[in-house]
């Protein structure tokens, strides 16, 4: 009896993985015959619309984000592609020891020339409420951190809000000025500033029950409002002897 007991969980077991890898199956096909369905429908509008697209790119915003599969850049700003460079990366954050967003963001201020950075976070954001929360989970705890640092400076005002999707959507605002702060601090921007006007930095929060984005007001294209110690001179040149 046991041997036949296990040779229908060893059967069923087999017809569970090729039930399993049929459906990964399908979802890969899917995105593939996705890419087929999408390039036909461009062609059909524009039978250039590759050659010219191939040529370069020449966008005017970059876009920092999170990288939650429900606020893709181009379809919240309803942009084609080559319009808006991306960065993304859990709950929008930007700071000084994250080598790969500096990396985007030079190259789109001192390469590409843009003239907007977005930091774009939005309602309900899933890094954020971890980091209202005490659970660890894992190596990410080390990168929620920057945004537990955020709600230990509102700790004032957020520790006043009772409900709790409330306190989570205003972290969300209050992380995206941050991040906004902290792009106007790094040398990136102040040296842009120093050589350019056409540089703003913005905040923007999407909402997902509307896909409305609504603006968080602190759009800056200056270093003004940094506090002294902020400021920076020009990089000396030490000459050699």
């Amino acid at each position: 009896m046991n041997l036949k007991k296990n040779h229908i969980t060893e059967i069923e077991s087999i017809e569970n993985t090729e039930k399993v890898n049929k459906t990964l199956s399908d979802s890969y096909a899917n995105l593939l015959r996705g890419n087929r369905e999408w390039v036909q429908t461009k062609i059909s509008a524009d039978s250039d619309y590759f050659t010219n697209l191939a040529k370069g790119q020449n966008p005017e915003v970059l876009w920092i984000g999170c990288s939650d599969s429900r606020v893709p850049a181009n379809e919240v700003t309803n942009t084609n592609p080559g319009e808006v460079f991306v960065h993304r990366n859990i709950a929008n954050v930007c700071v000084h020891s994250d080598m790969n967003m500096l990396s985007v963001l030079d190259y789109a201020v001192n390469v590409l020339k843009v003239k907007h950075v977005i930091v774009a976070g939005h309602y309900g954001c899933g890094g954020v409420a971890a980091a209202l929360s005490k659970k660890q989970f894992g190596l990410i705890d080390n990168w929620l951190r920057h945004i537990k640092d955020v709600y230990r400076l509102h700790s004032h005002e957020l520790d006043r809000i009772t409900d709790d999707g409330q306190r989570l959507n205003r972290l969300v605002e209050l992380n995206v000025m941050e991040q906004v702060y902290n792009l106007c601090k790094s040398t990136i921007v102040q040296n842009a500033w120093k050589e350019r006007a056409d540089l703003q930095i913005h905040g923007w929060v999407v909402d997902l029950n509307t896909g409305l984005v609504k603006d968080q007001k602190v759009s800056s294209n200056g270093p003004r409002n940094l506090g002294y110690v902020y400021e920076l001179d020009d990089v000396e040149v030490i000459m050699a002897h």
